[in-house]
């Protein structure tokens, strides 16, 4: 019998590479994880809106010709593009799974002032010269400021893991002007705002203490859904696919064989 697929959407800034461990424990399924376009070895488009990531993740499931209808994964970022993408797409996808999805737009709350102030940061990189845009966007204070405050992990080893990661993979963006378009897109808009219309199976995988979208956010986030359940990884925030990919793993292959 041939395996279930199973397509991985990364977060913004990151690549592939920030699944690989969640993909190597799903061993048992085909799994496919493209690197968003604007990221990586992702595709060039003429701009990054919602409508743009949606339709380049229609044309590139398309053109995988799979026999069945796959299983879209999405963290983050990516979470907004499946939720997006489910609600457009629904019968191209047989289920949904949503990893630390954006469960409120980031410009309201008590942290919008902070979201804005990344707006302002991603807009000046969009008006430097070019050599001096990169070093502003890929200034490795920021990268690590922004690794270190989303790590909950005590494991220095891991610690230490996640940290070169981000260095490695979080400046691997196209343009200073395709990196500003994707922030605002991952600001903007969050899987609330599809949630009512998405009637697939549909699991949410959640850390106890993300800072990017409270458990309380995500307890009302999965209510939305005519068919959602929700999982809850404790002493872990955003990067469960970091510093829990087994249990992220684990949760997904139980929803995936579930009838």
């Amino acid at each position: 019998m041939a395996k279930q697929t199973i397509i991985l959407i990364h977060g913004f800034r990151g690549t592939h590479h920030g699944l690989a461990l969640i993909d190597k424990q799903l061993s048992s399924f085909h799994t496919i994880t493209p690197d968003l376009p604007g990221f990586g070895e992702g595709e060039q488009l003429a701009s990054h809106t919602l409508d743009t990531y949606v339709e380049w993740l229609k044309s590139f499931i398309k053109a995988q010709d799979l026999k069945a209808p796959p299983i879209l994964l999405g963290h983050s970022f990516g979470s907004i593009i499946c939720a997006a993408y489910a609600k457009k797409y629904p019968k191209t996808i047989k289920k949904l799974v949503l990893v630390n999805p954006i469960g409120a737009p980031a410009l309201e709350g008590s942290k919008g002032a902070l979201s804005m102030l990344a707006v302002f940061y991603y807009w000046v990189g969009t008006k430097l010269p070019t050599q001096l845009a990169h070093t502003w966007l890929a200034s490795k204070i920021v990268v690590k400021i922004t690794s270190v405050t989303m790590t909950k992990t005590k494991d220095t080893q891991l610690r230490a893991y996640i940290h070169d990661q981000h260095l490695r993979y979080f400046s691997l963006f196209h343009s200073p002007e395709s990196l500003a378009e994707g922030f605002k897109v991952s600001v903007s808009n969050s899987v609330r705002d599809f949630a009512p219309s998405i009637h697939l199976p549909t699991l949410l995988i959640v850390g106890a203490l993300d800072d990017i979208t409270p458990l309380e956010k995500q307890k009302k986030l999965v209510q939305l859904f005519s068919d959602g359940r929700l999982e809850i990884i404790e002493n872990v925030g955003h990067l469960t696919h970091y510093e829990t990919p087994d249990q992220v793993a684990a949760y997904v292959q139980a929803f995936i064989t579930s009838s």
